[in-house]
């Protein structure tokens, strides 16, 4: 399955963590995911990757910019790899002041229109995730919880809306250079220091 060379083990991320210092599971992903999604992202692909971090509130997205590489000449053009989200991580927080929902809809509900496809956001606004940088071309029965599966990322989100302060990431995995997921893997740390990790064909 390609799926499977996305994987990431993280219990035993975390047994790790518990072994060297008994970092709390939260900190210890803090510290470790960014390294961990590098290293498998990398290994996923076949071009030249430009990884950053931005950090917007309380949430950090680690994203490549492929056209920078591009503009800088550094790298051929090539039309067929866009730049995009590989990880969103932090702890959830209350909307944003003036976020308005609709300004979200000038970005991609006009490509979408017809399809079977919503202006999802990779960490729900909800939950302290913002617009631009944090939307993305979501199936429709995911991101709206009429499916057996959305129902259950439905639940997630739920989760940390009602448990401000959890932490939490988003995972878009790709098969492809473009910016649309094929699964999106979404995790919760739970106030008793379990993980909860869920992948979704998206």
């Amino acid at each position: 399955m390609l799926l499977a060379k996305h994987t990431i083990n993280y219990g035993a991320v975390l047994a790790t963590a518990k072994a060297e210092g008994g970092l709390d599971p939260a900190l210890a992903l803090e510290q470790r995911l960014p390294s961990l999604w590098r290293d498998v992202y990398i290994r996923t692909i076949t071009h030249e990757p430009y990884l950053v971090r931005i950090r917007q509130r309380t949430l950090e997205y680690i994203c490549d910019l492929y056209s920078q590489l591009e503009f800088a000449g550094g790298v051929p053009i090539d039309q067929t790899i866009a730049d995009r989200v590989i990880g969103v991580f932090g702890r959830s927080a209350t909307v944003e002041e003036g976020c308005v929902r609709r300004q979200s809809k000038i970005v991609l509900s006009e490509l979408l229109e017809g399809t079977r496809r919503d202006d999802g956001h990779f960490m729900a606004r909800s939950i302290g995730g913002g617009l631009q940088i944090n939307l993305f071309s979501q199936d429709r029965w995911l991101n709206r919880g009429w499916s057996t599966r959305g129902k259950i990322y439905r639940q997630m989100e739920k989760y940390c809306r009602d448990q401000k302060g959890t932490f939490c990431f988003s995972r878009p995995i790709y098969e492809d250079g473009s910016n649309v997921p094929r699964w999106l893997e979404f995790g919760v740390v739970k106030d008793d220091d379990t993980l909860w990790v869920e992948v979704f064909d998206n």
